[in-house]
């Protein structure tokens, strides 16, 4: 399955209730997981980001409506990278010929 860094931001609304984030960490990781994707990592870091994450989801569309959704919520913005393992990078260098 692709893999996935997902960038996190909170907005105004988030930022107010962050007391709550965790919990809506793991709700999150409950709704995506039944979309079939799974939040492997969550990870409060301090600097350009709020939150980042690293995901798998079955491809960018199915990944990126449940993004959205989440997004909806009002609590944060995303943004989203590809990320390729070695083996994965190996295939794109093969094709690059």
């Amino acid at each position: 399955m692709p893999h996935y860094v997902l960038l996190m931001n909170w907005t105004d609304q988030g930022v107010k209730n962050f007391r709550d984030s965790v919990g809506r960490a793991d709700a999150a990781r409950a709704a995506l997981a039944a979309r079939g994707i799974d939040l492997k990592d969550i990870y409060w870091t301090i600097g350009g980001y709020d939150l980042v994450c690293v995901a798998e989801a079955p491809d960018d569309a199915l990944l990126s409506s449940a993004l959205l959704v989440l997004g909806a919520q009002g609590n944060l913005r995303t943004t989203t990278l590809r990320a390729f393992t070695g083996d994965e990078f190996r295939s794109v260098i093969e094709t690059a010929g």
